[in-house]
């Protein structure tokens, strides 16, 4: 499940833009493969941080009221992801993506929520544990100590 489509970037940047960042071969339209994969990666990124907190992907049909963050960021990082295959990041392109890093680490750590999205519930870092439940054991490493 996607956050955002390749038409959502086109729009944000334009389309001259969008061709102009994505059009390694020069033949005028854009490389949908490039875009795929900033946006896949812009993606990840998000989910990597979400999930820390969250069920991921987080299913934006369901959850409306975070569907517009959350694309949003998305579309940053893509955004950002696109012009650093270019070298020259414009200062407001990497200032949208420090907002938009440093507010996925607030969601990371719960400082802030996603809204109508139910936190997952915390477990042990090892994964789940097992527990043994009946009567106490006979044979021990201690009971056999002389055999």
């Amino acid at each position: 499940m996607s956050y955002i489509v390749n038409s959502d970037i086109e729009l944000r940047l334009g389309t001259a833009r969008y061709i102009q960042l994505t059009d390694d071969a020069g033949t005028g339209s854009a490389d949908t493969a490039v875009v795929d994969e900033a946006r896949l990666g812009a993606e990840g990124e998000v989910n990597s941080y979400l999930s820390q907190r969250y069920a991921v992907p987080v299913d934006l049909a369901t959850h409306t009221e975070a569907a517009g963050v959350v694309k949003s960021v998305s579309l940053d990082l893509s955004e950002f992801r696109l012009h650093m295959r270019r070298r020259d990041v414009p200062a407001y392109i990497s200032a949208k993506r420090e907002a938009a890093i440093a507010w996925l680490k607030s969601v990371a750590d719960g400082s802030v929520a996603l809204p109508s999205v139910a936190v997952i519930e915390s477990g042990s870092p090892g994964g789940p544990r097992s527990s043994v439940t009946g009567e106490t054991r006979v044979m021990t490493r201690d009971s056999l100590g002389g055999f």
